[in-house]
């Protein structure tokens, strides 16, 4: 956490109350936001996402699995987050290095020993509804192959490459880029075999199928300094936060999911205020954001 001195304190604080910044943006204002799409070869969908100083790549592997005897209708998604070694606030990393890290933690497995379990807990929430994966977030049912006996197990690993606040926030971006980078195989389930038997299965090697993204919502977080709240804070700005709200919300407008830390307590009136914003906010950086995805896959496809 950044330390700030009494006067420091001050001079942030100060700025917010006035809608003035040290970095000179509004309240309600992202950093600039930098996309790139299929950065994993290796990985059936990924991508790079930077707001401001914050540096994040996810990606997206497919398996072919068995849906839970709980939701056989449904397919399944676990969400894994681990900081890369390099996320320093004032280290600039370069992104080949940063690249070569993720390649090989993407091949040999994650790194435990720095998982994050509170970001990783927090995206479950917000994306999926919680550990059942029921939400709105992400439709399970489009994940399933055969009922009961087929269907795709989603892993989405996000690595933090370098940190400078708004870490919920860069993650949700990155795992809205990978998913929609993600290409599924066809798939082509053998005919009725006894329940206690796996059907044969086809996975064609020229037929694909896009990850419809369409309902995958991003996450927007309004730190409370002071008085007010604002969007995307720096870590500076998080070292003086009372609290701070992540709210998911989905193009159509839906609150997908809810998360809260920080000790301070918020009245029902603020918590209301802060999903009205994050809706009205949402609406315009998932404009951003979409356009900026198209434009990183364009690039990938032309190169």
């Amino acid at each position: 956490m950044v330390a700030c001195s009494v006067g420091e304190q001050h001079f942030l604080k100060g700025g917010i109350a006035q809608e003035l910044r040290t970095d000179g943006r509004k309240n309600l204002t992202y950093r600039h936001t930098y996309v790139e799409t299929g950065v994993i070869p290796q990985a059936n969908g990924s991508a790079r996402v930077r707001i401001g100083g914050t540096d994040m790549i996810a990606s997206v592997k497919a398996e072919i699995g068995r849906p839970s005897s709980l939701q056989p209708d449904k397919g399944k998604i676990a969400v894994f987050i681990d900081c890369s070694p390099t996320a320093e606030p004032t280290f600039g990393v370069s992104f080949y290095l940063a690249l070569v890290t993720c390649v090989l933690w993407f091949l040999l497995g994650r790194g435990g020993e720095e998982l994050s379990s509170e970001l990783a807990l927090a995206l479950q929430k917000c994306l999926l509804g919680g550990k059942s994966g029921a939400g709105v977030g992400i439709n399970l049912s489009s994940r399933l192959i055969k009922e009961g006996r087929v269907c795709w197990d989603l892993y989405i690993d996000g690595l933090v490459i370098s940190s400078d606040g708004n870490l919920l926030d860069a993650l949700s971006a990155a795992i809205k880029a990978a998913l929609t980078n993600t290409a599924l195989p066809k798939v082509q389930v053998s005919a009725e075999v006894a329940d206690d038997e796996q059907p044969e299965i086809d996975i064609s090697d020229e037929e694909y199928q896009q990850f419809d993204t369409s309902s995958v919502p991003i996450i927007v977080t309004l730190t409370k300094v002071g008085a007010h709240y604002i969007d995307d804070a720096t870590e500076e700005e998080e070292s003086q936060m009372s609290s701070a709200v992540s709210i998911s919300v989905n193009r159509a407008g839906h609150i997908c999911g809810l998360t809260k830390r920080g000790g301070s307590g918020l009245d029902q009136s603020v918590i209301l205020d802060m999903i009205s914003v994050a809706k009205h906010v949402s609406e315009t950086l998932m404009n951003k954001l979409d356009s900026k995805i198209s434009a990183a896959e364009a690039c990938e496809d032309e190169s």
